[in-house]
């Protein structure tokens, strides 16, 4: 029987993905903004099932900044090593690389400064020369809807040039927030595969010309259509070692960010034609046959000696923050805003796209408090809180300020089973276990997105510093 995948394949925020294949294997990397660590490598042998091998940034900013940091990335394998480059808008084209995708990888290095530089592409062609397309961020820069393109050192140290416009969306009907550029030559052909038309409602255009400088010409090769996938747009194009080729995009899906899909892509006078027709596909067969199934760590039993790959902080972890030892992790009640939403100090993994339970326990130790919480724009949470008459249930939100809503009246144990139950539409409710089984605690919570992504299921502790909570196994049971 001949293996099928369903869509998306990623089904969670690997925002702005791009692929390659080295031999036999896939990898991956997605765009992270601000979240530390940064910049996942995934790998797969079939381009369905993934895992997270490691992380290429491992720094950030020390304050929560939504929406800036590490943006849309673009992975290639050159001259022996994985190189991947992103734009930063307020600091400009930035580079990393390793010989091994685990890691190391160097600390990044600005090839061209400047704001509003992003999605930043390199190819090295087939003379040795070498090239970097970017887009334009409106926010920093005051324009957009164009891609410039340099000349750049091999070495990937700097650009060469001051830069040539390659193409002015202005200048194509109905064309609007042209970005995102992913450079290939194949054939004595160059291409560039680059989306249109927003994040929500986008579409994936594909330029071609004789001469990397163009002139180039265009035509729109995947779109919403008739299909319920909204914006299927910007990603990367690869090949499989049969010779047949596949383009990976994301669907934005408002609370559970931008999500994977897989599609098939065939040629047709010289054109791809990506999906049925030039629309997405729900599935169909799995590109490499042979491969196990497997699909990114959510769940987590602490077993050490550090955190899943799964997780990050808002903003550059102190390492007093935390600890896992014995089954358990330790997070420390630590001074901060109030707001969980500008706390470095949450611990936060991807909002599963399937509806789910998440459950873990909770001994809050000292003075302090702490919880699970689901965090966008908006948040809520559920947790302990030690007061002068012991500990107690808290369910609060952001529209408290943070500081806490619902309190149950009546003491709990330590060790309490806390959880959220995620349903359709992203629409929590969370769970608590005082004694008398898990059952609901408030009212259902909307997620929300946050700035360009998706929302976080985090573990927080706040406080005086003296407190601390430890919690055991994070289960996420994901419904299929």
């Amino acid at each position: 029987m001949t293996a099928t995948y369903r869509n998306p394949v990623l089904n969670a925020d690997w925002s702005d993905p791009d692929v390659i294949r080295v031999g036999e294997d896939f990898y991956l990397t997605a765009s992270t903004f601000t979240k530390v660590p940064g910049l996942p490598i995934l790998h797969s042998r079939d381009l369905v099932n993934w895992t997270i091998i490691g992380h290429a940034v491992t720094g950030g900013y020390d304050d929560v900044r939504p929406g800036c940091g590490v943006w849309a990335p673009s992975l290639r394998h050159h001259d022996g090593r994985f190189w991947i480059f992103y734009g930063d808008p307020d600091v400009g084209v930035c580079v990393v690389s390793a010989e091994d995708p685990r890691g190391p990888w160097t600390t990044p290095h600005v090839v061209k400064p400047g704001a509003g530089l992003i999605d930043p592409c390199p190819l090295w062609d087939d003379d040795g020369q070498a090239y970097l397309v970017h887009g334009w961020a409106k926010s920093r820069a005051g324009v957009n809807n164009r891609l410039t393109l340099h000349r750049m050192s091999p070495d990937a140290r700097e650009v060469l040039d001051g830069g040539t416009p390659i193409i002015d969306g202005d200048l194509l009907p109905g064309y609007r927030t042209l970005e995102g550029p992913k450079l290939y030559k194949r054939d004595g052909v160059y291409w560039i595969f680059a989306p249109a038309g927003g994040v929500e409602q986008g579409w994936q255009s594909v330029f071609r010309a004789e001469s990397v400088f163009g002139p180039y010409e265009d035509r729109i090769v995947l779109r919403q259509g008739r299909t319920d996938v909204n914006g299927p747009h910007q990603g990367g194009w690869v090949d499989t070692p049969s010779g047949d080729h596949w383009f990976m995009h994301f669907q934005d899906r408002g609370p559970y960010g931008r999500v994977v899909h897989l599609q098939p892509m065939t040629w047709n006078g010289g054109w791809p034609v990506m999906g049925a027709g030039g629309e997405p596909v729900p599935g169909g067969p799995v590109p490499v046959p042979g491969g196990t199934p497997s699909a990114p760590a959510t769940s987590d039993d602490f077993s050490g000696p550090g955190l899943g790959l799964q997780w990050s902080w808002q903003a550059n972890p102190d390492p007093s923050w935390w600890e896992v030892r014995d089954g358990r992790l330790r997070l420390a009640c630590v001074p901060g805003p109030e707001d969980l939403a500008k706390r470095p100090s949450v611990l936060g993994q991807r909002l599963p796209g399937d509806p789910c339970t998440v459950t873990t326990t909770l001994t809050l130790e000292g003075e302090g408090r702490a919880g699970l919480c689901v965090l966008g724009a908006t948040y809520a949470y559920v947790g302990l809180e030690s007061t002068r008459d012991g500990t107690v249930l808290l369910r609060g939100d952001s529209e408290d300020g943070g500081d806490g809503g619902e309190r149950v009246a009546v003491p709990v144990r330590d060790g309490v089973v806390i959880g959220a139950r995620i349903g359709t539409g992203a629409l929590v409710t969370f769970l608590a276990d005082t004694g008398d089984g898990l059952r609901e605690v408030g009212a259902p919570f909307q997620a929300t997105r946050g700035h360009w992504v998706g929302a976080v299921l985090g573990l927080f502790a706040a406080g005086g510093g003296t407190g601390r909570a430890v919690f055991g196994a994070f289960t996420v049971d994901i419904e299929r």
